[in-house]
């Protein structure tokens, strides 16, 4: 009883396999599970446990009852009452189970919780309805196991960069095809001044892998800080390797950020591995985050330096802190208090993100602006 042409079948199998990552098992698995319930609907009984076993090499199909062994301790004969609210023994179905006894009259070794099958007949007239709804529960199980692939390859992946391709745009979301799954750029995870066309190639950080009822999800993001840092892992092998680690960034997308480094290598200046020889290295990451700019500034465990090191490119002349409210005042040269602010408050602003204190600016000629 065939039912499939079993050389496409055998094809089939193996494109699965070698292009998409599935294994012949479980697309076998898959198919005895249709074969089975196909089998149950057109020639099974209400309540029955119908195994399949599917052979793809000659497209023999075997079908099999099986019962659980139970006893009197799992089960509730007919006609028996529950003996109380602690009594969550299910009622006994002649269809699912087979008492311990009669168990043993089969099979002298079984155990409770063990399932006895019974061969059932080999329908030659299985029909075409048959066929049709095992192939539809067959591509089910397929793209289940494909998603499961999915999953297992792109979520051991989470928090590494990605490249793909545009494919489409949708209600402000970016489509991306990263050749085995497409992943979602959302609107709210964009540089917010970046336009892309369809087909363009296009680098984010993997950000998570959810799966719903409606699917699974891979999203993207170009906006986290994590991205940031990521970027600077490829390009700084002193960031790759450990000596150099990031305490702390924040980013204003597509307009300035700031990152706080420290050496864990007295010989190895921190700024100076990110920057680069000539600022090659930031120069890299600046351009892939189109023009973002970014302060590389060197981590201190003393507050007052740290918050110091994050007004940079802003000098300094002295810093008073109330640690009490968590505020720090910071005097600047009258010249220098334009660039300790930044353009609509930026660079303060993002110092004090950086730090955790509050920042207040204060001229030398006694002008205060705070964050």
């Amino acid at each position: 009883m065939a039912l499939f042409d079993l050389k496409s079948l055998g094809s089939a199998l193996d494109e699965l396999q070698q292009e998409r990552g599935i294994s012949r098992e479980s697309v076998i698995d898959a198919i005895s599970t249709a074969l089975a319930a196909a089998y149950r609907r057109e020639y099974g009984k209400r309540g029955q446990i119908i195994r399949a076993t599917f052979n793809p090499e000659t497209g023999d199909m075997e079908f099999r009852q099986a019962k659980i062994v139970v006893d009197d301790s799992l089960v509730r004969k007919e006609g028996e009452e529950e003996t109380g609210e602690d009594d969550h023994r299910s009622r006994f179905n002649p269809e699912q189970h087979i008492m311990l006894e009669d168990a043993r009259r089969i099979r002298k070794d079984a155990q409770l919780d063990e399932e006895i099958s019974f061969p059932l007949e080999t329908r030659e007239d299985f029909g075409r309805i048959a066929a049709q709804a095992a192939k539809q529960v067959i591509m089910q199980k397929v793209r289940e196991a494909e998603r499961a692939s999915i999953i297992a390859e792109y979520g051991e992946r989470e928090g590494e960069i990605v490249t793909g391709h545009v494919q489409r745009f949708e209600r402000g979301n970016l489509y991306v095809d990263l050749g085995r799954a497409t992943a979602i750029l959302p609107y709210d995870e964009q540089i917010p001044s970046e336009r892309y066309r369809q087909g363009e190639r296009v680098r984010a950080l993997l950000l998570r892998v959810d799966e719903g009822v409606r699917g699974t999800f891979i999203r993207l993001s170009r906006s986290h800080p994590r991205f940031l840092v990521k970027l600077f892992e490829t390009e700084v092998p002193e960031m790759a390797s450990g000596v150099v680690e990031v305490k702390g960034i924040v980013r204003e997308p597509g307009s300035r950020a700031k990152i706080a480094v420290f050496s864990n290598d007295d010989h190895v200046d921190p700024v100076g591995a990110l920057v680069g020889q000539r600022g090659v290295r930031v120069a890299v990451v600046t351009s892939e985050l189109g023009g973002e700019k970014i302060d590389v500034v060197e981590w201190s465990e003393k507050p007052s330096e740290y918050v110091q090191e994050a007004l940079k490119p802003a000098q300094v002349l002295g810093i008073e802190l109330f640690e009490d409210e968590g505020r720090a005042v910071v005097q600047v040269a009258d010249d220098q208090q334009s660039l300790a602010i930044g353009r609509g408050g930026q660079n303060v602003r993002l110092a004090a993100r950086l730090t955790g204190w509050k920042i207040d600016i204060r001229s030398a000629s006694g002008t205060i602006s705070a964050e």
